[in-house]
């Protein structure tokens, strides 16, 4: 059953258990199901009154037994009216009454930044959160909180504890039973939505108005293709850990499929930290170790060459099977400024991944199709300066404009039918991708960072922002 009805939520009528997030901006949609439900309603990212209302970026909200029975009462009433441009809010009841765990989930009680760090200093005395994880979780929070408020957003501090609450939340669960991810992870959405989750979690951070999509036709012909039965790979860049969520909420306006479906091949430490796990958890993933830190513990090499060999098979059955888009990063990790210049580029691609690649989509037994792939966001979670091999990296956070593009799809035929030499073929083939992407990411770079805005578009990549 679905209802439509304007739902507002006042200051002055929170109480310990609940967390507010947005009001809404007009009628939103109420779905129902036994353990779960929905709210629709646009909410505002951005600064002051230049802010953009966004509709496509689905928000996690925990409401008081006394919101949740209104809400659930409002169900019963029979209502058509909706809005097309919406927002998704998931009230979902909390672990505690669904038997997740056998404590108050005490975060999601809080209902002030106070509350939020007490809890913290309160588990890691408890013995339930480690000294470093219980550190890092504060840092994150002044983090987050400090690149929020950046937005201007006039409810950036109800923003910051409503999404805060919810990831220390997810976080100290993990911490107390942590979830092992397979060779090939499906993204979890229920009971609770972890897609949604990252989704609303990052939303704040990017600001949409200095924002920009490259040659959304392109994206357009891959969702088509894909909705054929054939296979795309997309060959990227890649800066943050939260690439995947970034992609996903550009294109979420205009290609869903694409952002609720793709595959991100992922390294194993998107996987292993706790304070990256509950966000991992909402993707799709082919868990592999990178080549940066295969040698990093020289006892465990044949373990992680096992696992890579494992997950590639897994990635043949995935390509056998069609209508899989898959999102690798064949430089084996995110991207680093020049030490001299300072500025951030394209890692250059690993020649082997490219062509393993290749070979895994041209003997899949489908069509496949691998396309080029910028991306620029390093500004919102910057990794650090060098790698590094210990777990539990310092996560630097700001509120910034990003930037996604797509060229065309680019054939190994046409590359290479006059070379001779496999070794040049593989190296042509490769290069021909690479000199793609900086060339799409230079011209982001100028829409971003130049204030060019659209104006940075040339022949070959037309910028929009579909989202406005």
């Amino acid at each position: 059953m679905i209802l439509s009805t304007t739902i507002t939520h006042s200051s002055s009528s929170s109480s310990s258990s609940s967390s507010k997030l947005f009001s809404c901006s007009s009628t939103p949609r109420v779905y129902a199901s036994p353990s779960t439900l929905r709210i629709s309603c646009s909410f505002k990212f951005g600064g002051g009154g230049g802010g953009v209302w966004r509709s496509g970026c689905s928000c996690l909200v925990f409401c008081t037994s006394k919101l949740r029975g209104m809400a659930e009462a409002l169900v019963e009433k029979n209502s058509s009216s909706s809005t097309a441009a919406a927002a998704e809010v998931v009230f979902s009841s909390s672990a505690y009454d669904q038997g997740e765990i056998s404590t108050p989930r005490t975060f999601l009680d809080a209902s002030t930044e106070q509350d939020l760090l007490l809890v913290i200093q309160k588990e890691a005395e408890a013995g339930r959160l480690p000294i470093n994880i219980a550190q890092g979780m504060e840092e994150l929070y002044h983090n987050y909180q400090n690149a929020v408020l950046q937005s201007g957003h006039p409810r950036a501090h109800e923003i910051v504890l409503s999404n805060m609450a919810v990831a220390l939340d997810r976080i100290s669960m993990e911490v107390q039973d942590p979830f092992q991810f397979s060779s090939h992870h499906e993204a979890i959405r229920k009971p609770f939505d972890y897609y949604m989750f990252g989704q609303k979690y990052i939303a704040p951070l990017l600001d949409f108005r200095n924002s920009f999509l490259g040659n959304m036709s392109l994206f357009n012909e891959m969702e088509n293709k894909l909705q054929q039965g054939e296979n795309v790979i997309l060959i990227s860049n890649h800066q943050t850990e939260a690439d995947p969520a970034i992609i996903a909420l550009l294109l979420e306006s205009t290609n869903p499929y694409i952002a609720e479906n793709m595959i991100s091949v992922a390294g194993d430490r998107v996987v292993t930290d706790p304070l990256c796990k509950p966000f991992s958890m909402g993707r799709n993933l082919l868990c592999v170790y990178s080549k940066k830190h295969m040698y990093d513990d020289p006892e465990l090499v044949d373990m992680k060459k096992r696992a890579n060999t494992k997950s590639l098979k897994e990635l043949a059955m995935l390509l056998r099977s069609g209508s899989k888009i898959i999102w690798i990063a064949p430089s084996g990790g995110r991207d680093r400024p020049d030490p001299v210049t300072k500025e951030w580029y394209p890692a250059p691609f690993d020649v082997s991944s490219v062509d393993n690649m290749r070979r895994l989509a041209e003997h899949a037994g489908v069509p496949g199709h691998i396309y080029p792939l910028a991306v620029l966001c390093y500004d919102v979670m910057p990794p650090p300066l060098q790698v590094e091999k210990e777990i539990g990296e310092k996560r630097v956070i700001s509120f910034h404009g990003v930037g996604l593009s797509v060229g065309p799809k680019i054939s190994y035929q046409e590359i290479t039918a006059a070379l001779k030499d496999p070794e040049k073929v593989k190296m042509a083939y490769t290069q021909s991708l690479y000199s793609s992407v900086c060339e799409q990411y230079n011209v982001l770079k100028s829409a971003v960072h130049g204030k060019q805005g659209l104006n940075a578009s040339t022949p070959t990549i037309s910028l929009s922002q579909p989202w406005l």
